[in-house]
């Protein structure tokens, strides 16, 4: 009955995402100011989640991301579009540690532990 617990497997790999994102838009929040420094992104989590169900590879890649124009510098990190992309990935982040929280509490009920 317990030899397959996916749903815990996927909510660390979602967490590990979020703060692996989390790491690459702080990089690019922290070189704002740098000249020719080209913002980065992960990839989203279910391309990610979908490669990984494919190939078994559970890498998160970092990619270049476009946010408009650069600035005269060639800078394109662009501080409002990385604190909404950082607001996002708390709220997965969240999102991840509850689906983890729920089913920790759904397998000790079923355990008949409280």
């Amino acid at each position: 009955m317990l030899q397959n617990l996916n749903i815990l497997d996927i909510a660390s790999a979602m967490a590990r995402h979020a703060a692996q994102r989390h790491s690459v838009l702080a990089e690019n929040i922290a070189n704002s100011d740098t000249p020719g420094f080209k913002a980065k992104d992960l990839e989203p989590f279910s391309d990610a989640f979908a490669r990984a169900q494919r190939t078994g590879e559970v890498d998160f890649r970092a990619e270049r991301i476009t946010t408009g124009d650069p600035s005269p510098n060639g800078n394109t990190v662009s501080l409002e579009d990385q604190m909404a992309r950082s607001a996002g990935t708390l709220r997965d982040h969240e999102t991840a540690m509850a689906i983890y929280s729920k089913a920790m509490t759904m397998l000790r009920t079923s355990l008949g532990r409280r």
